[in-house]
């Protein structure tokens, strides 16, 4: 009797801590057979470093020859939300013309900044009609769309046709 009990509180015990334990989720870049870190400056050209790595997860906006190798790891607990436990950037860039290696840089998480977003719009500049104005405006003209002989009305683009 004593047997069956304590074992149902260590398998209710276990169950406990098993409901508990995080779930991890990868995303982005995954090294299975190389790493993005083995990438010699001087030696690996382009062609080389796609054979090894692949395609990179990103280029630059402003510099095709920088490629970017991006992966984190995500973990959830039960009902709360997902936390970035890991994050790992390297950034390979490229000599222009002979497309060889010039310099390897990796980046984590703890690199990272927290950036502010401002939440505030831009309001734009138009015309503001009363609800009376919206349901009564569209009488008689057949269209919701502006006529084109309301060249002169605030909110509309010269020569725009509609």
């Amino acid at each position: 009797m004593f047997r069956r009990a304590a074992f149902a509180a260590v398998a209710a015990g276990l169950l406990a801590t098993a409901a508990c334990a995080p779930i991890s989720s990868y995303s982005g870049f995954q090294a299975i057979e190389s790493d993005p870190k083995d990438v010699k400056v001087g030696v690996d050209t382009k062609s080389t470093v796609r054979g090894k790595l692949g395609s990179p997860s990103a280029t630059s906006t402003f510099d095709p020859n920088v490629w970017f190798y991006m992966n984190q790891v995500k973990e959830r607990v039960a009902f709360r939300r997902p936390k970035v436990v890991a994050r790992n950037v390297t950034a390979i860039a490229f000599d222009k013309d002979s497309e060889q290696v010039t310099d390897v840089r990796s980046y984590t998480l703890k690199d990272g900044k927290v950036i502010a977003y401002n939440t505030r719009e831009t309001p734009t500049r138009g015309r503001e009609m009363t609800i009376i104005e919206q349901m009564l405006g569209a009488v008689g003209h057949g269209t919701m769309l502006p006529r084109d002989e309301e060249e002169g009305v605030p909110g509309n683009r010269p020569g725009d046709r509609r």
